[in-house]
C-alpha cells in the first residue's frame, strides 16, 4: 500500500503565497508522474499542474506564471508553490501520484486533500 500525505494549506489574503507539499510512502519501487488537482466549492475537480520523474512540467492556463510545481525524487515528495493567489484559487487541493509498486504494478493514488482559502 501507498500513502500520500499533504500539508501546507491554509487561509491567505489575495496576493499572498502558500506552499503545498505531498509525500508518498509505502510499497514504492518508483514514483512516476506527480500532479496537483483542485476542487473549488460546488465545482468538479480540475487539473492544476503535473511533473514527470524527469522534471517536465505542465500547467493549467489559470495558474501559469503564478504556480510552480517541483519535486524531490529522493524524498518522493512533490511541491506546489503558489504565488499571487486569487480568491478564485480557493479550493481543496489534491495530490496525485502514479506509482510503480515493489511488485512492479502501475498504481494510482490520491492524497486526502488540503484546504486553500484566499480572502479578498
Amino acid at each position: 500500500q501507498v500513502q500520500l500525505v499533504e500539508s501546507g494549506g491554509g487561509l491567505v489574503q489575495a496576493g499572498g503565497s502558500l506552499r503545498l507539499s505531498c509525500a508518498a510512502s509505502g510499497s514504492i519501487f518508483s514514483v512516476n508522474i506527480m500532479a496537483w488537482y483542485r476542487q473549488p466549492p460546488g465545482k468538479q475537480r480540475e487539473f492544476v499542474a503535473t511533473i514527470t520523474s524527469g522534471g517536465s512540467t505542465n500547467y493549467a492556463d489559470s495558474v501559469k506564471g503564478r504556480f510552480t510545481i517541483s519535486r524531490d525524487n529522493t524524498k518522493n515528495t512533490v511541491y506546489l508553490q503558489m504565488n499571487n493567489l486569487k480568491p478564485e484559487d480557493t479550493a481543496v487541493y489534491y495530490c496525485y501520484a502514479q506509482i510503480t509498486s515493489r511488485n512492479f504494478r502501475l498504481e494510482n493514488y490520491w492524497g486526502q486533500g488540503t484546504q486553500v482559502t484566499v480572502s479578498s
